[in-house]
């Protein structure tokens, strides 16, 4: 009889702990893990930390999500991080469209230089792939080399920093050493512009460029400054040469394993943190802004700390700013022209067709 209550009284504290813990009833893990290149305190990665925030919030703390900084997941190789995340090493990553390139071609779409830059406005320009016809065919093609989609955040468009001069001019960057990723469309656009483009992780950048080993590098303000890129690098300037999309994507045997229900959470969640990291990404460098990116951090809590005008801040910090004007930027895309020529058919014409269809409307 003893044995029986022993049993009983162990079966209602299970019973108890089973209902208290619903991640390990559904047979959800203890912990996911997300891949970002950059550090937590960039737009990037405090929209993915909002991201994992908002799911933990939301799911009750069912859904506990760890966010990995600087390419840890990819041991620095972040241009290999989607073959982790197809192969279930990485269960959701926040990553750049450039990042995921070398895998699904049709990703060099948003690395075109100067293709959304050249329109009126490169903010509509890039919502009009991102959010029309253009957009739904690059995340198939994520879908189809085995990755599921969620939702497009954004890094930002990307700016040139150096240590050596003010860059108005292709003539300007003649010999330059200049960070890229590792990816071919920009080895060959930074060679037709006559620099010298060199391949590398981000997480190797801040010591090549504090030991000079390169002399630049090319990202969105975002990213660069809250690692005090000025420390190395002098010179910005800015040409928005190409967008820079984020994806938050998931494997697909980590989407499946989730109910109905707590899969709309997810996408919710990650729909919510993308137009916070879009504001981010936004906020002091849209020209067209009028304050509606401050207005919305506002709206959710998260306006503490935000630059509002970042050509003043980067000036405070001892950079001298460069601001291409139209005629300049022209002769940047003339020497281009060649880089899109060649990679039309590895991307996709017709894709390209329906991105330029896409931005046509949107004006």
């Amino acid at each position: 009889m003893r044995k029986f209550f022993a049993f009983a009284l162990v079966a209602v504290f299970l019973f108890a702990f089973l209902a208290d813990a619903p991640a390990f009833a559904a047979g959800y893990k203890a912990e996911y893990k997300l891949d970002i290149v950059p550090n937590l305190n960039t737009g990037w990665g405090m929209g993915a930390t909002y991201f994992t925030d908002l799911i933990r919030e939301r799911s009750g703390g069912k859904i506990n999500i760890k966010v990995y900084p600087n390419a840890q997941l990819s041991a620095g190789k972040q241009t290999n991080a989607f073959m982790l995340l197809r192969n279930g090493a990485i269960d959701f990553a926040c990553q750049s469209t450039i990042n995921y390139s070398p895998q699904i071609p049709e990703l060099n779409l948003f690395a075109l230089p100067f293709f959304m830059s050249g329109q009126p406005d490169r903010y509509k320009a890039l919502d009009a792939i991102t959010h029309g016809k253009s957009g739904e065919l690059v995340a198939e093609a994520i879908e189809a080399k085995g990755a599921k989609f969620l939702c497009y955040g954004e890094n930002g468009f990307r700016e040139l920093t150096n240590s050596k001069k003010e860059i108005r001019t292709p003539a300007d960057l003649g010999g330059l050493k200049l960070r890229v990723v590792g990816s071919q469309l920009f080895l060959d656009t930074f060679t037709a512009l006559g620099s010298n483009p060199v391949a590398m992780p981000w997480s190797d950048t801040m010591s090549s460029l504090q030991q000079g080993t390169i002399d630049g590098q090319e990202n969105p303000i975002n990213t660069f400054f809250p690692v005090k890129v000025y420390d190395f690098n002098k010179y910005v300037t800015n040409w928005h040469y190409m967008g820079d999309p984020t994806m938050f994507v998931v494997n697909p045997t980590v989407w499946s394993s989730f109910s109905s229900e707590d899969q709309d959470l997810i996408l919710k969640a990650a729909k919510d943190a993308a137009a916070y990291q879009i504001a981010l990404a936004r906020v002091g460098v849209d020209e067209n802004d009028g304050g509606k990116n401050l207005e919305y951090l506002k709206s959710i809590g998260k306006a503490e700390g935000v630059v509002s005008d970042w050509n003043a801040e980067l000036k405070k910090v001892g950079m001298t700013v460069t601001d291409l004007k139209p005629e300049e930027t022209a002769q940047f895309v003339e020497l281009t022209k060649k880089v899109k020529a060649s990679w039309t058919d590895r991307i996709g014409a017709k894709l390209i067709e329906q991105a330029e269809a896409d931005m046509a409307a949107a004006k």
